[in-house]
């Protein structure tokens, strides 16, 4: 029996480390997806050209927008965010705006989603996508490599390494 029991704990913990393996393996980007972007080029935060009501955007407003706490413009409008996968871009983006790494920007989310008070910025599957999105909802605001043009957007605000 006693050698019943230690058999079946080790299938036990082989089974938890292979699984344990499997969601840390499949959690990460793969080796080749590129970058999309230089370490060093700035992030816009972007409005489509036809959202009259924004202009420009101080990083306070922007942080506070990305960070779940208001969800309205200045004036009163009511913003639809838009965020790029997890990933570089997304990492360095939080970071350079909210100075929060991505654990904290998640358990700020969480906690927000969870008292029912706001809703998540919706996640965009690449860049294009993004563009896309805020080029095309009316008040969508989400950010992007600065190095992505289109007319059908503005830059309300850059995010620099500064």
């Amino acid at each position: 029996m006693a050698v019943h029991l230690a058999d079946s704990h080790s299938r036990l913990r082989a089974a938890l480390r292979i699984t344990l393996l499997a969601a840390i393996t499949f959690s990460l980007p793969a080796a080749s997806e590129p970058d999309q972007m230089n370490a060093l080029e700035a992030i816009q935060i972007v409005t489509s050209v036809n959202n009259g009501s924004a202009q420009t955007m101080s990083r306070e407003e922007a942080a506070q927008l990305f960070l779940g706490y208001r969800n309205r413009l200045a004036d009163g409008t009511l913003v639809m965010l838009v965020d790029l996968p997890v990933g570089p871009i997304r990492n360095r983006f939080y970071k350079q705006l909210t100075n929060k790494n991505p654990v904290q920007v998640r358990a700020t989310w969480s906690r927000l989603v969870f008292s029912g008070r706001v809703r998540p910025p919706v996640e965009a599957s690449n860049p294009n996508e993004a563009l896309e999105w805020v080029a095309n909802t009316p008040n969508t605001i989400g950010y992007l490599p600065a190095s992505i043009q289109d007319e059908r957007i503005k830059t309300l605000f850059v995010v620099s390494n500064n």
